[in-house]
């Protein structure tokens, strides 16, 4: 089967059910794992060469519709009378589903029925561990530094706060993602502040830019936490990983350590 993925979510899905042999073509930002370095780059998410996806002769596209504007490729594909999947998760329970529905599409329904056991299986046992924290910190999660995004009640980072023994900030708002301001965060007064910025590598986040804005020194006891964006921002089964090392930073004593693997993929032994 000749896969195209329009996403880096939709990419690392491909890559826990065993389909990275099966991908002809990539977004430009879908940088894992290793081996689809050398695939053809159809352009940034927002904005694909469609043309060159239909070049590719794919029989099975896989689109998302996970970050705003994505919509232009989907109209873009009707025009064309492309066939293609949308996937679009907010949860950890869309995921486990998504993970199904991939496996139902390229004959790997038993792999992907296990995968999203073990999902559950390493969801439920942080959940029990969660459950015995009394105090719980207020996070505050930034995708983006201006204008300010944040994630808001149904998205997959307020279920990984209460995983990991914390709260979003923001939970309380009933959206994927908030675009928000700096003095409604101060007003939140978080205990603990998380940067991922979307699409920016970890090394390239600079966390003087939020302690710059003003009334800072409101909030200047609380840490800043540099994340990686693809463990966080991406929903793909790689957020497991970004649990296990967010709840070891917040509740070392509590939670097992971090040891840099996939925290996914390992849980299965």
């Amino acid at each position: 089967m000749r896969i195209v993925s329009l996403c880096p979510s939709n990419t690392e899905l491909c890559a826990y059910l065993g389909l990275t042999d099966q991908l002809v073509g990539v977004d430009d930002f879908s940088d894992w794992p290793e081996q689809i370095r050398s695939l053809p780059r159809l352009g940034p998410d927002l904005s694909i060469d469609l043309k060159q996806v239909e070049a590719l002769k794919p029989d099975l596209i896989l689109a998302s519709l996970s970050v705003p504007g994505m919509e232009k490729n989907i109209e873009g594909m009707d025009e064309l009378g492309l066939s293609y999947t949308v996937l679009n998760p907010n949860s950890l329970e869309d995921i486990c589903n998504d993970l199904v529905t991939l496996g139902e599409l390229t004959n790997k329904k038993q792999e992907a029925l296990s995968l999203s056991n073990r999902f559950r299986k390493l969801i439920q046992e942080y959940k029990e561990i969660s459950d015995q924290i009394p105090e719980k910190p207020d996070i505050y999660w930034e995708w983006w530094p201006k204008p300010i995004f944040t994630p808001g009640k149904t998205n997959w980072l307020t279920e990984i706060s209460e995983l990991a023994g914390a709260r979003n900030s923001f939970r309380d708002v009933e959206l994927a993602s908030v675009q928000t301001d700096w003095a409604d965060v101060v007003k939140r007064r978080p205990d603990h502040i998380c940067l991922a910025w979307v699409g920016v590598r970890q090394n390239k986040v600079n966390p003087k830019i939020v302690q710059k804005r003003q009334d800072w020194d409101k909030l200047q006891e609380s840490p800043i936490h540099v994340l990686e964006e693809w463990l966080y921002c991406r929903p793909s089964p790689r957020l497991m990983t970004g649990l296990v090392k967010l709840a070891a930073i917040l509740h070392p004593d509590r939670y097992p350590s971090f040891e840099g693997e996939d925290a996914f993929l390992e849980n299965e032994r």
